[in-house]
């Protein structure tokens, strides 16, 4: 059980004083904080000054039942949690309790451990949601400006948000590096959205999308009768963006001529459009991203070790979405909404199957895949959740490296989180430690304990 979890408030609801008093007890020694009441009314007189952070009702009750409590429980906190108990044979009216906004159901005689893992799961999803709402809270604070369509709470991102700041302030190039779909674009508009250059030109440019000839026509213009069909002069994007933020995608494909040539313009600020002479000077903040290792590149010879070092000042990775934690489950729920108003659905949220679904995938296409396969959900869902069946991949295997959940101990689950974790950043301990949230010494005694240096 987590720290939190543990500390946790459980407001517990049962007419039946033998049952009510067992179950007080047995939460007590699970180490929560427990009240109990009799009857609906004074339960909601306890909740206004206990404050619980989780609800325990049966469904059956005199004067109040367990339906109107929780009715009455919704105006007060639509987020508080509330499980239902009721018994075998009526199960009919927990389901009735569900659609109403209760967020799970036990029968009786109730199971200790499945009644723990119940109130766990119910604190996890509130956080959860709490932890969406202060981030649209935080961006709708910011009136457009900050760190714009970047979400995510993982410690990885956290320490992405501070690199973003610092750095908005200078002049000084900026390389994104990470794979595709990861965000760099976003990043490279939260950077120039944080600057002194905000509110001047962001003009963006994919290399890989155009030929040789037609992209440096695009750098750098051209004048008029430069080549068949140039009928007039034309700005390129570094005249577009004088003032502002000129943002490169993928600069790993740019030719190595080209690359001699915006080497000389991030060198001497100037450059002479395509068929002319005259010599333009820029004043260009200059972001680059790739998802090429461009230090690999300039030891294979296909990029300028002089160019990589003009763009490489300062240098942003962004972690694939596998090694972000939580933020696929909280960029799902983010995305669900904006698709939900956009197609003027009526769907309440994700079932457990489908959370699972999403929090076991491995996205190989990180947050670009994750929108869209959201939004293939909201358009196929035909009732008020996402289904596991509506979301478009292969659930991953239960079974990851010897692992399986449930059925694995802690200790084993953790061995496993800590070595892939290296496996999948080269074995940097510190990177990760960051991606873990847990300190290098943790991770350098775990080793030690396994037998690995």
């Amino acid at each position: 059980m987590s720290a939190t979890a543990k500390k946790a408030r459980i407001l517990v609801v049962d007419d039946e004083q033998s049952a009510r008093n067992g179950l007080e007890k047995l939460l007590l020694q699970e180490g929560f904080t427990v009240r109990s009441e009799a009857d609906g009314a004074a339960a909601l007189r306890c909740a206004a000054d206990f404050a619980p952070d989780v609800v325990v009702t049966d469904l059956r009750m005199p004067q109040m039942d367990g339906m109107e409590l929780l009715r009455h429980l919704r105006e007060q906190d639509r987020d508080l949690p509330v499980i239902v108990t009721t018994a075998f044979g009526e199960v009919a009216t927990a389901v009735a309790a569900m659609r109403a906004g209760a967020d799970d159901y036990l029968t009786k005689p109730l199971d200790i451990d499945a009644l723990v893992l119940a109130i766990e799961r119910a604190i996890e999803r509130r956080a959860l949601r709490v932890e969406t709402e202060n981030l649209r809270r935080q961006l709708r604070e910011r009136d457009g400006g900050g760190l714009q369509g970047l979400l995510g709470t993982s410690p990885a991102m956290q320490q992405i948000y501070r690199t973003a700041r610092q750095v908005a302030g200078a002049r000084a190039t900026v390389l994104l590096t990470g794979e595709s779909g990861t965000g760099k674009g976003e990043l490279a508009r939260a950077i120039h959205a944080l600057s002194p250059r905000a509110r001047e030109p962001f003009i963006t440019l994919h290399c890989a999308a155009l030929a040789e000839s037609l992209l440096e026509s695009e750098l750098f213009g051209h004048e008029r009768g430069a080549f068949t069909g140039a009928d007039r002069l034309r700005r390129g994007r570094f005249e577009q963006a004088h003032g502002g933020t000129l943002f490169l995608d993928e600069i790993g494909e740019i030719s190595g001529t080209l690359q001699v040539k915006l080497l000389r313009v991030l060198q001497e600020r100037c450059f002479e459009r395509v068929g002319g002479s005259e010599t333009i000077k820029v004043d260009v903040r200059l972001i680059a991203a790739t998802n090429r290792d461009l230090a690999k590149e300039v030891r294979e010879g296909r990029f300028r070790e002089d160019l990589y070092y003009r763009l490489n000042v300062v240098h942003i990775e962004l972690p694939p979405l596998r090694l972000r934690g939580r933020d696929a489950l909280l960029l799902a729920e983010h995305f669900l909404q904006r698709f939900v108003e956009e197609n003027h659905a009526s769907i309440r949220g994700f079932s457990e199957r489908a959370r699972g679904k999403l929090a076991r995938h491995t996205w190989p296409g990180n947050v670009r895949e994750l929108e869209n396969a959201i939004e293939r959900a909201v358009v196929l869902c035909d009732s008020e959740y996402i289904e596991a069946e509506h979301l478009p991949f292969e659930s991953a295997p239960d079974v990851q490296g010897g692992v399986r959940i449930p059925g694995s101990t802690l200790a084993e689950i953790e061995r496993h989180a800590i070595l892939s974790t290296l496996d999948a950043v080269d074995g940097s301990t510190a990177r990760a430690a960051e991606i873990l949230d847990i300190s290098v010494r943790t991770i350098q005694y775990r080793m030690h304990t396994y037998g690995r240096r």
